[in-house]
């Protein structure tokens, strides 16, 4: 699979992160293209079967070999998937990049059995190391510094609930338990919680550099979603939790030119 396969991947897979990509330096392109088809790789082999402990096999697949790839020598060719080819000399030159990717996949292991949360801080934690990890891993990837992480993890955390809510209606068609307390009240105080990460992150935006902005321009809905699940909580359980696409793309545009995630 080439950098532009990769990027048809994702383009089909997760638009929105494809959308957010085109933002950043084209030479910059091709690794969160392979980040972010990696992902959705890690993301879908929790559902690969109804049989847990099968889809967990499938999941251990990809965490040996994201641990293999780890591994790999700079220019050194081996690699079990080409989104992994194409990250394993960045795996090499940033040693904390390896780590972030392997405990999203690790945190994954839960998507393949039906037991709910054990309250909000094990979602939280869930959301740090999937949304979180994959937000800071593509921060690092355009060269952000590692003083910048915990501005990046808390739009990750805002961007990752706002994500989180808008796949309740499919998560409990499969029969899962997505919400520690689906009430309307419990809701709409996550989609509060989920707003402040974000004002934290834009109020600290000076401690990044500009170059980081395509990895937060990944989250541009995450605002307006918010808003709507902590003003109109039901919406998320009847999956009418969304905004304008028209609306969206065009605050896309705007964000990326003015680098204001």
């Amino acid at each position: 699979m080439t950098a532009p396969a990769l990027a048809e991947a994702v383009r089909t897979g997760d638009p929105d992160r494809f959308a957010a990509t085109m933002a950043a330096p084209p030479a910059l392109r091709p690794r969160l293209w392979a980040l972010y088809a990696l992902n959705l790789d890690i993301a879908r082999a929790p559902w690969a079967s109804k049989e847990p402990m099968v889809a967990e096999m499938r999941l251990q697949w990809w965490i040996d070999a994201i641990g293999s790839a780890g591994r790999v020598r700079a220019g050194d060719v081996r690699a079990a998937s080409d989104a992994l080819l194409v990250l394993a000399p960045h795996l090499a030159e940033l040693p904390d990049l390896c780590p972030l990717l392997l405990g999203a996949a690790e945190a994954r292991r839960r998507d393949a059995w039906p037991e709910p949360f054990d309250g909000a801080a094990d979602l939280d934690a869930y959301l740090d190391a999937t949304a979180g990890n994959l937000m800071w891993a593509a921060a690092r990837l355009l060269g952000t510094p590692p003083t910048g992480e915990a501005v990046v993890r808390d739009f990750a955390r805002g961007a990752g609930i706002a994500n989180w809510l808008c796949a309740v209606p499919a998560m409990v068609a499969r029969g899962r338990h997505p919400l520690p307390d689906g009430t309307n009240g419990a809701v709409a105080a996550l989609a509060e919680d989920g707003l402040a990460a974000i004002a934290r992150a834009r109020a600290a935006r000076a401690g990044l550099p500009a170059g980081a902005a395509p990895a937060l321009l990944t989250g541009w809905k995450a605002g307006a979603l918010l808003r709507i699940a902590a003003r109109d909580p039901g919406r998320v359980a009847q999956g009418r939790l969304a905004t304008s696409e028209a609306r969206a793309r065009a605050s896309l545009a705007l964000r990326a030119v003015t680098g204001r995630w």
